[in-house]
């Protein structure tokens, strides 16, 4: 039996040795998810896979393709190496956590939409655009897919437009609805929403004040530890790498 090879495109999440030589790889792919490779020989400085199958490497991957089995990796094109995210420890922690958070999201719903929003955040990220504000972004879109996003449209008790005071469990709050939620700032609603329905790709330009930053970054913290039950380590790590730069 002939087994052709398949290209596809994807970006690795994950590397774990196996045996003295090899990888086993995760792969987060445009065409069929999560998938998982084995690198025959990665480990070694003389094969060509060892440079092209470290974690966070993004491009056309060339697989013996077997469904619900170790896929076989041959060869890797790069699309981008993303140097300037691998250069700065921020973005390469803000990277590992999104790759995470990703990871996990993608789990949960396999939209295959997940991929482009995260190959596309990162794309963002390594053009200059501020990491947090894409991070946000991202966050608030992948509530979608954990089945706990917003409605950003109307107070989600009695479908007001006017008088919104906050941000609550599943949307907004109208004054009249109001009971104890914290209270968020109308310009970081503002904020919120549009982060929603952005186009990740349509961004030209990002002005977001550091202390509406902050604001929106602590209440999607919160949220999510609230309501996804997540609780990462590469996020609690990005926290004390941008703490002790701040």
């Amino acid at each position: 039996m002939i087994i052709m090879i398949t290209k596809v495109e994807g970006f690795i999440l994950s590397t774990v040795n196996y045996g003295e030589t090899s990888l086993v790889i995760q792969l987060f792919t445009k065409e069929y998810g999560i998938i998982g490779l084995m690198a025959k020989g990665a480990k070694s400085m003389k094969n060509k896979l060892h440079a092209l199958t470290l974690p966070y490497t993004y491009g056309f991957f060339y697989v013996y393709l077997k469904p619900n089995k170790l896929s076989i990796l041959k060869d890797v094109d790069l699309i981008t190496p993303f140097k300037n995210i691998h250069n700065d420890i921020t973005l390469i922690s803000t990277m590992t956590y999104l790759s995470d958070l990703t990871a996990q999201v993608f789990k949960e719903s396999e939209e295959q939409i997940i991929y482009d929003l995260f190959i596309n955040g990162l794309k963002k990220i390594e053009d200059g655009f501020d990491p947090l504000v894409i991070t946000n972004i991202l966050e608030v879109k992948y509530l979608n897919f954990l089945g706990v996003g917003f409605v950003l449209d109307s107070c989600i008790n009695c479908q007001s437009k006017t008088n919104i005071v906050t941000i609550g469990e599943g949307g907004l709050i109208c004054k009249n609805c109001y009971v104890n939620e914290p209270i968020i700032p109308l310009a970081c609603i503002k904020l919120i929403r549009l982060y929603e329905y952005v186009d990740i790709n349509s961004i030209k330009n990002i002005n977001v004040s550091d202390k509406n930053k902050k604001i929106i970054d602590v209440f999607l913290e919160n949220y999510y530890h609230q309501y996804t039950g997540m609780y990462l380590k590469s996020k609690k790590f990005l926290d004390k790498i941008k703490d002790s730069i701040s």
